[in-house]
């Protein structure tokens, strides 16, 4: 009987001996083995291995995947006219070296996201602290950018590339936001009435050039329309002096005719003596006066 319980005794020894000295490392993940004193940490893959149980030998697992840091508390920061923002951030990154990672945090690992906490802070509170509040609302993505950049240097100290910076999230203290919301509107309020004002003035300057325009086009028109009069009066001069040379007889009938048109109007009543010399083609189609007639012109 004792030695069946010493047996599973031994057995189980045995069992908590291979359980801490043998160990996987899957894909997803990179061991750190290291040793007592001044032993050098041991950089190890995906696979089986075997180590000293603790604590002759101590294992840390490090994630190689890329890693999402989401604080849960807001953080306060301050632009460069002095206004308080509350900004949430999201930073994802990924370890490149274990080794530099294991001898910057002494083996414990837990230690980093508080570390790149700090780090993203510093750069956030230093990006922001360059810009108003306008451009911090309208540049978020340079100002995560920028503080990427600022975090990159530090991270890489501790062995770590850091892949993102994201603001979730930028809102005011509620202690402030109403007085910021009203600053923001009126500012608005003032860029739409400037908006507004030059809106109007290029209108009215549109019109005057319309305007202008209008008055040169109808000056123009009416210089061309006089100089066509003019060339069509020339001409028409032109062909009356020639027809009355050709047949001066026709020439005043045709010109009486039109005296005659210009003169009668329908439904006029005119009192006239019809042996003027004014009717003489009425009285004859060759404008000869009749002796009668010629004698009464005669005797007035």
């Amino acid at each position: 009987m004792n030695r069946i319980i010493a047996l599973i005794v031994v057995i189980v020894l045995l069992l908590f001996a291979a359980s801490s000295t043998v160990f996987v490392v899957d894909q997803r993940h990179m061991a750190v083995l290291s040793g007592r004193g001044d032993a050098t940490p041991e950089l190890l893959g995906p696979g089986l291995h075997a180590k000293l149980p603790p604590p002759l030998q101590t294992l840390m697992l490090v994630d190689s995947r890329i890693q999402t840091l989401d604080t849960p508390d807001e953080d306060r920061f301050v632009t460069s006219d002095k206004t308080d923002l509350l900004v949430d951030s999201v930073i994802k990154y990924r370890v490149t070296d274990p080794l530099k990672l294991f001898d910057q945090t002494k083996g414990d690992e837990q230690t980093l996201p508080d570390r790149l906490a700090l780090l993203s802070r510093s750069a956030l509170g230093d990006a922001f602290a360059k810009v108003t509040l306008p451009d911090a609302l309208a540049k978020q993505q340079t100002l995560a950018d920028d503080a990427r950049g600022a975090m990159s240097a530090a991270a890489a100290s501790l062995g770590v590339e850091v892949i993102d910076v994201q603001l979730a999230r930028i809102d005011f203290p509620a202690a402030m936001a109403d007085s910021v919301y009203k600053r923001m509107s009126a500012a608005r309020e003032q860029a739409a009435s400037a908006e507004r004002a030059k809106g109007v003035a290029e209108a009215d300057q549109i019109k005057a050039d319309a305007a202008n325009r209008q008055q040169a086009l109808l000056a123009e028109a009416y210089m061309q329309a006089q100089t066509i009069k003019g060339e069509g009066d020339g001409k028409a001069a032109s062909i009356a002096a020639d027809a009355y040379g050709r047949d001066p007889q026709f020439y005043q009938f045709y010109q009486s005719m039109l005296a005659y048109r210009n003169t009668f109007k329908p439904n006029d009543v005119i009192v006239v003596d019809s042996s003027s010399e004014f009717f003489r083609f009425m009285r004859s189609p060759d404008g000869e006066m009749s002796p009668d007639a010629a004698a009464a012109s005669r005797k007035h």
